[in-house]
């Protein structure tokens, strides 16, 4: 992919460590205590901003601008007018594409290439939801009841929606969570990530140039045990979407007992990548790869179990390994990087751990495992790709989701082992198989307990395809129709015509 403009340019004229306030109810503002967080560039440890600590006051504050708009402006948004908002937004995204991007690399390391290459998706996901905003309705139902009787579905918003949103996604988490409220008619507030809040006040500002209502999306930055747990447990916010860690997810479950108000858990995943002796070697060793390697291993359906066929266990794994070695480690802005950076040092240090218990619990290492370090490096952190050979199922590298560039890999003699093996773990996001019989990838995909399955290829994501977890991975779905009916209550009602 060319691109036009340089990235590093337009990121020294985007961020100079000032200070960013946050956005509730049409107003930019800082939080009431005065206090602040520094966003920091994964790369180099350098202040790009300061970002608020909206504490509980702010959270109430939001939420009751979300109420107001529901209950006023917003409520008398036709499906046509909410999707001609929709629209303009992706407008503007478009618009404004290189420095959502380049924002998103810069707070989080994803490289440049690789957020650059996300815009099909994001711009598809608001036109989606445009589209879906004129084209939601309930139904006529012929009932049994004698006489005149009528009856028939009214699709309602549900309310205010809390979106809480991880750092490793920034533009198409805010995105994926937010556009599917507006289409529904329900208002949000979005808490994004400490580590990366930069780009959704970015989104937030081009949302209220395309003329969303005032207090209809509001952003609270800040610390999710604060901003965050006020919103999973107030008693004034409809229902509450989340994309994290399963620990997270279980907090917010339990907090959202309170008010019985309805929640979607995007969680955790531990996937297997399922390698049968047909498979075309030379498509599947890249896609296997790049199903960990791809931002660092820092996505939640990274797929971090390789279970290879053993008649071609040995070479398949040796060239996943030749592939680590040559991937290029670097600044996320810098065009030619493969990987960027951990998302910060206490990430770095978790995924160190699960590299030393594996190598101490008999892991065979093959390549990585190390901190880059040099002029380049300094200020950063910086993980070799990792791969680990001779993994027993019972490992903690097995077992773990390490939000890291490790693979951990398996031999496997027949389907029904693979399977079994495969479904021996408490998550349920994603898997991958690489087969060339079609037998084999209809049994294997219907036995898989995953929410998606990608067969010769991995990571597609379209927003017209529901996406979502099973077990510990969470529930609920994002993307496609299922995805809007999470933001909607059904009302029946009847009328005797008689």
């Amino acid at each position: 992919m060319a691109i036009d403009f340089d990235p590093k340019q337009l990121g020294s004229e985007l961020y100079n460590g000032g200070f960013r306030p946050m956005f509730i109810g049409g107003q930019w503002v800082g939080a009431q205590s005065g206090e602040v967080s520094d966003a920091v560039n994964p790369a180099t440890g350098e202040r790009l901003a300061t970002i608020p600590d909206a504490g509980v006051v702010d959270v109430d504050r939001a939420v009751l601008a979300a109420r107001r708009a529901f209950e006023g402006p917003w409520s008398k948004f036709s499906p046509y007018e909410r999707q001609a908002v929709l629209l303009k937004i992706a407008e503007l995204v478009e618009r404004d594409w290189d420095k959502l991007c380049v924002s998103d690399t810069l707070d989080m390391g994803m490289p440049i290439m690789r957020t650059l290459a996300n815009k099909r998706r994001v711009l598809g996901m608001l036109r989606f939801y445009a589209g879906m905003a004129t084209a939601l309705h309930g139904e006529t139902i012929d009932n049994s009841i004698p006489g005149e009787i009528v009856s028939f579905t009214r699709k309602e918003p549900v309310g205010v929606v809390a979106a809480i949103i991880p750092w490793n996604a920034p533009t198409a988490a805010t995105v994926w969570k937010i556009a599917p409220a507006l289409a529904t008619g329900c208002t949000v507030v979005l808490k994004p990530a400490e580590d990366a809040s930069l780009t959704p006040l970015m989104i937030a500002r081009l949302m209220q140039e395309a003329g969303v209502p005032d207090g209809v999306v509001n952003v609270v930055t800040g610390k999710g045990s604060v901003a965050g747990a006020r919103l999973a447990e107030h008693p004034d916010v409809n229902k509450v979407v989340f994309t994290g860690s399963t620990l997270t997810g279980q907090s917010i479950a339990r907090a959202a007992v309170g008010n019985l108000k309805k929640v979607s858990l995007e969680l955790g995943g531990k996937s297997p990548v399922i390698v049968c002796k047909d498979a075309d070697i030379d498509r599947a060793v890249p896609v296997a790869a790049m199903a960990v390697f791809a931002h660092s291993g820092q996505i939640c359906i990274a797929g971090s179990r390789l279970f290879v066929a053993r008649e071609i266990h040995d070479e398949f794994v040796a060239r996943v390994a030749d592939f680590a070695k040559a991937l290029r480690i670097g600044h996320g802005i810098e065009t030619d990087t493969d990987i960027g950076p951990i998302v910060n040092s206490r990430q770095a240090r978790v995924i160190e751990d699960y590299i030393a218990s594996g190598q101490t619990e008999g892991a065979r290492l093959l390549t990585g495992g190390s901190r880059q370090s040099g002029p380049v490096y300094d200020g950063g952190n910086f993980l070799t790709p990792t791969v680990f050979a001779d993994v027993h199922d019972d490992m903690r590298i097995a077992r773990e989701e390490i939000f890291g560039p490790v693979i951990s890999a398996f031999k496997f003699d027949s389907i029904d082992e693979v399977t079994s093996r495969a479904n021996a773990s408490p998550y349920g996001l994603a898997a991958g198989i690489f087969t060339k019989d079609l037998g084999t990838a209809h049994k294997l995909a219907r036995r898989l307990k995953a929410g998606s399955v990608w067969v010769n290829m991995y990571h597609a994501i379209d927003p017209a395809v529901p996406f979502g977890g099973m077990k510990m991975s969470g529930y609920g779905r994002e993307g496609g129709v299922e995805h809007l009916y999470e933001y909607l209550e059904t009302k029946a009602v009847w009328i005797n015509t008689d």
